[in-house]
């Protein structure tokens, strides 16, 4: 089969969205910390490669492209270009040091994927970057083109999405390897103030100070559900609930009216209301509109905590209209 390519121009297009060069030097900066400070969480090289089933999509793809590039390779036994691609992909997901991470998909055993995904012959590989599927290649393409896709790839995921990628440590998992010690960070006083500024309404304050703790400690899961929390209150202050009720039901297809109240519903204890408000709306739309309403399901989801089962309902819909 010859390769047939897919041209990313159009995902690098949308990359130039505002704050492009503010984010991308984020991720670097986030990502040299992690490496400073001993790479909390970091994994071995042979977890940047990983088989993944339907079971485990939501949890192995989804979920981690919120992080890293997911590069997803559907391969099948039988087929020799995917004995020559599938090597070549594992190859570079180690030499690309987390920068993006290789899920190997068994296309027979998995057979609901390779509908969802579209996919008419293999090998073929797609990417998931915040959770939006973006098609790369189809077939054994030569290295120099899986190379130059892999940078574009990356570069819209740093720049668009601040992704940070993987911290990889040579030595994690390693027999007799200790484990990495974690640093609390001389956070508490700003978290205290964060947390004092929120409870007196003071959500720009709050806001502020949150950020302050997550540029020196990105993944810091205080401040980032303080922040995200601060954000919400701070969008609803002063809004009209009746009117911005009355406008999201008069206007179904206005995305900025169901995002207004899906806050509202999330601010009311309405968890899955705002959830399947929101699902709804990308289901609705496409294009800006509906990259709108995913990021904002993405920012509510940080308020309720990933661990929450709303949350993990509500992806496994989003999913479900994404693919």
């Amino acid at each position: 089969m010859q390769p047939r390519n897919m041209s990313m121009s159009g995902v690098v297009d949308l990359a130039a969205v505002k704050a492009a060069g503010e984010a991308k030097a984020k991720a670097e900066q986030a990502r040299a910390e992690a490496a400073r400070t001993g790479g909390v969480g970091a994994v071995p090289p042979a977890a940047l490669v990983i088989d993944v089933d339907e079971a485990g999509f939501e949890r192995d793809v989804l979920q981690r492209s919120a992080e890293v590039p997911v590069v997803i390779d559907f391969w099948a036994e039988w087929c020799e270009p995917c004995k020559q691609l599938g090597p070549l992909l594992e190859r570079l997901a180690v030499e690309y040091n987390g920068r993006f991470l290789l899920a190997k998909v068994d296309v027979d055993a998995n057979q609901m994927l390779m509908q969802q995904f579209g996919i008419q012959g293999i090998p073929a590989v797609f990417a998931v970057v915040a959770g939006q599927a973006l098609p790369l290649f189809q077939g054994a393409a030569p290295e120099a083109q899986i190379r130059e896709t892999l940078d574009q790839l990356i570069q819209v995921g740093e720049e668009r999405f601040g992704l940070t990628g993987i911290v990889v440590d040579p030595d994690a998992g390693a027999p007799g390897a200790a484990p990495a010690e974690v640093s609390a960070g001389p956070y508490d006083a700003l978290l205290e103030a964060a947390a004092s500024a929120l409870d007196a309404n003071d959500f720009p304050g709050a806001i502020q100070a949150y950020k302050n703790v997550l540029v020196d400690d990105p993944g810091n899961p205080e401040a980032k559900l303080g922040l995200a929390q601060a954000e919400l209150l701070g969008r609803v202050q002063g809004m009209d609930p009746q009117a911005v009720r009355k406008e999201a039901a008069d206007n179904p297809g206005d995305v900025d009216a169901q995002i207004a109240a899906a806050d509202l519903d999330l601010v009311g204890g309405h968890v899955e209301d705002a959830f399947g408000r929101l699902v709804e709306a990308v289901r609705r739309t496409a294009g800006d509109d509906r990259n709108t309403a995913r990021l904002r399901l993405l920012e509510l989801f940080e308020v309720i905590g990933p661990e929450d089962p709303r949350v993990t309902a509500a992806r496994t819909a989003l999913a479900r209209v994404l693919f």
